[in-house]
């Protein structure tokens, strides 16, 4: 198996010239984040101040004292399984010997990195990565996920090895957006709150469904009896760990004031319940997850894209209006760098990667990649299109794109003219609508094993069957203790039947009743259901394979692709497409999405494409 990151012969000479920058950039941060203490972060550079009003207002800098007590909260390793068992009732042991399968990570199919976290257990950072392995590796940055197809977890006697799933990034993760928050690739948490508590508590940190108690109890008492263990930078000024406790209460005088927490993330921990203290732990983490922003790093030193200094250079909207959607700034965005007859371009002269092994620019076979993100098609070469958008005829348009409406409405492509359709679910500034698509990867797995047609034939029960026997087909529970995980699994030769069906096991899951409304609300609006028509009966097959899209900011930080894991490559993604919406067309993917039929794309535009997508990168640490 094949990965980007190969560091070739200019390895030691990069990662000189890389440490040479690190000494003077660290120092430089140290005392950013001393002076920067109690001020407003950085804001990204691709949203503007209307978008800024909507976010949350508890949006802090990575200064804040929650966001540092979150941080170290996100690092901790002692709130799973495994130290529950070996530490023998003591919150501050040091373990010996630690969790084994933490002790080595997957890089590539022949190398792994000795973890940073070797002799410890498992923690958030474990699956959600940054710059951890930069020292060693200089290309190895990334976007809060890992290396892994599947993500190893601790081995308990469910023969349980890794995730079901792919490690999705966490980066932007809290910006707005016009559809309800949802996490988790299927949707399965409505808030960060709900994702945290239900981790540190569940599977991937070594909990057994029936565990969940005893689970709520040792996090509890970690916070309670901590006395100050992996500090991070949460120190007295003196020196030495603050405990947990010190921390929540907020009252002691010696705390320093750049750690004193706001009223709103204060507990008692002697008098809360543990189920309280685990949502106050969920808070400050979220506090952190919210400060993971593209375009501007953790310290609030701005990194933009290729692609964002393009528009900057060029005098192009980087965000849409006041009340004006993703899809529709899409199309004026378009409209204006087409009226653009010579652009000016981004060279190595605006700036050069650290993290990525390509050069700083945006030209035109960017710029032609950009054209075919953009152009959108019908699935079926309609000639008339949703929203008034023009229609252009087969070979219209050569360069895939270069028409659009005189209002400024991105063109529509009939017949076989190219478009990629892109946009269609990965709308600029974020890449992504958010919503729920479904894009045959769940199929091509599949049948790579049990060959072509497998996925179309399975058998997938109806809602009335599916809640008859609740153990037999979804995902298990503290409720439900020994329920299969069927079609929440991997496909494998030693399963037949078992498949990854993605939100068809959140939706009218009665284990799960926190994202119902907002996966129906968007689920019933993509398909434009009549309000009687949106059952849960009707929805349900409706959601087979279907799974939240994902940003494709900083791909070349993120990978492998798909909620599988199964690409290495952006060509390999692309070449994905290209396969899969030509039989979606012909009615050969088991509940596509429409805008699958709608890609047009041949091997000709892998590399434009390819070159667009890579102009999304930045260094982001």
């Amino acid at each position: 198996m094949e990965r980007p990151v190969e560091i070739g012969r200019r390895r030691v000479a990069r990662w000189l010239h890389l440490a040479l920058r690190r000494r003077v950039t660290l120092s430089l941060v140290v005392a950013t984040l001393v002076l920067a203490a109690g001020l407003a972060a950085a804001a990204t550079s691709v949203i503007d101040g209307a978008q800024r009003a909507a976010e949350s207002p508890r949006q802090l800098s990575a200064a804040s004292p929650e966001v540092r007590l979150g941080d170290r909260l996100f690092f901790d390793t002692r709130f799973a399984q495994f130290f529950f068992a070996h530490a023998h009732g003591d919150v501050n042991a040091k373990l010996v010997p630690g969790d084994p399968v933490i002790d080595r990570m997957p890089f590539t199919a022949s190398q792994s990195l000795a973890s940073p976290f070797r002799g410890q257990s498992m923690s958030c950072r474990q699956c959600h990565l940054g710059d951890d392995f930069l020292p060693e590796e200089p290309l190895a940055g990334r976007t809060y996920c890992d290396f892994s197809r599947r993500s190893p977890i601790p081995r308990r006697h469910d023969g349980l090895t890794t995730t079901p799933r792919n490690s999705p990034l966490m980066v932007n993760v809290g910006l707005p957006r016009d559809v309800p928050m949802l996490l988790h690739l299927d949707g399965e948490f409505a808030t960060a709150e709900d994702l945290v508590v239900e981790t540190v508590t569940g599977r991937n940190f070594g909990w057994l469904p029936g565990e969940r108690a005893t689970a709520v109890a040792h996090v509890a008492s970690v916070i309670r009896k901590d006395e100050g263990t992996n500090p991070r930078q949460v120190t007295y000024a003196q020196g030495g760990g603050i405990p947990y406790r010190v921390l929540l209460l907020g009252t002691d005088p010696n705390l320093p004031p750049t750690l004193r927490l706001s009223r709103d993330y204060r507990i008692d921990v002697a008098t809360a319940s543990d189920e309280r203290v685990v949502r106050a732990v969920a808070k400050l983490m979220h506090a952190y997850m919210d400060s993971l922003r593209f375009g501007t790093t953790n310290t609030g030193r701005r990194s933009p894209s290729p692609y964002d200094v393009f528009l900057e250079k060029n005098s192009l909207p980087a965000a849409p209006a006041s009340g004006q959607s993703a899809r529709a700034y899409a199309e004026r965005l378009l409209a204006q760098i087409d009226a653009r007859k010579e652009p000016t371009w981004v060279t190595s002269d605006d700036a050069e990667f650290e993290l990525h092994e390509q050069p700083f620019q945006f030209g035109p076979e960017e710029l032609r990649g950009l054209r075919l993100f953009f152009a959108r098609s019908s699935p079926r070469g309609a000639s008339a299109a949703a929203g008034g958008a023009a229609t252009v005829s087969d070979g219209a348009v050569a360069a895939a794109g270069d028409a659009h409406t005189p209002s400024g409405g991105a063109a529509v492509i009939a017949g076989g003219a190219r478009a990629g359709n892109c946009v269609a679910c990965h709308p600029p500034p974020q890449f992504t609508d958010y919503r729920l698509h479904n894009d045959g990867v769940s199929q091509a797995e599949y049948d790579r094993i049990f060959g072509e047609g497998a996925f179309a034939a399975l058998e997938v029960p109806d809602l009335h069957t599916r809640d008859a026997d609740f153990d037999a087909y979804l995902p298990p529970s503290s409720a439900h203790p020994r329920a299969t995980s069927r079609f929440r699994a991997a496909p494998s030769k030693a399963h037949p039947g078992w498949a990854d069906l993605g939100v068809w096991n959140v939706l009218a899951n009665p284990d799960l009743p926190k994202p119902q409304a907002a996966i129906t609300r968007i689920l019933c609006e993509q398909l434009a259901l009549a309000p009687n028509d949106c059952t849960a009966a009707r929805l349900l097959p409706l959601s087979i394979a279907v799974f939240k899209t994902p940003s494709i900011r900083d791909l070349g930080q993120s990978y492998p692709y798909f909620h599988s894991g199964a690409m290495d490559t952006i060509e390999d993604v692309l070449r994905h497409y290209v396969a899969t919406s030509e039989l979606a067309r012909s009615g050969r993917v088991r509940n596509a999405s429409p805008e699958l039929a709608a890609v047009r794309i041949d091997a000709a535009d892998v590399a434009p494409l390819a070159a667009f997508l890579r102009a999304l990168n930045e260094d982001y640490r």
